[in-house]
């Protein structure tokens, strides 16, 4: 199997795809941002019920401020999250999953499971490596 072309897209009749006079996402576009280190967390949590900064901030454990509000603004760009500021002092502002979101939460937790089912192996098949490469 050629390992040249890996570029992962979509094409219709061999024009780039187009929707209106926005460019459709690739494919990779899309997986890049769903797949991406804080994403999944952020929609995890935005999908069990509406969810507040601080709270993201807490729960998701090493992610920074910056990286915190550049994320959910990508989200919410996507089409993944709406934001909601209530007209308080201070304002209070809520993430809610959307519903294109809640449909790939349910991949997130199939995915999930499956890590949790062998996360055990695969650490297992690292060491195994480790030690038959140490030697060479």
């Amino acid at each position: 199997m050629s390992q040249g072309h890996t570029d992962v897209s979509v094409q219709v009749d061999g024009a780039e795809a187009r929707m209106g006079d926005a460019r459709a996402c690739t494919v990779r576009e899309v997986l890049d941002r769903v797949g991406g280190k804080w994403s999944i967390g952020i929609i995890v949590a935005a999908a069990r019920e509406p969810v507040r900064f601080t709270e993201l901030e807490r729960t998701i454990d090493g992610i920074s401020r910056r990286m915190l509000t550049l994320t959910l603004r990508n989200l919410e760009r996507d089409g993944l999250l709406t934001r909601t500021v209530y007209p308080t002092v201070p304002p209070k502002v809520e993430y809610r999953a959307t519903e294109m979101a809640l449909e790939l939460y349910e991949s997130l937790v199939t995915l999930t499971a499956w890590a949790e089912r062998h996360r055990g192996a695969i650490a297992a098949a690292r060491d195994a490596y480790d030690l038959e490469h140490s030697r060479a």
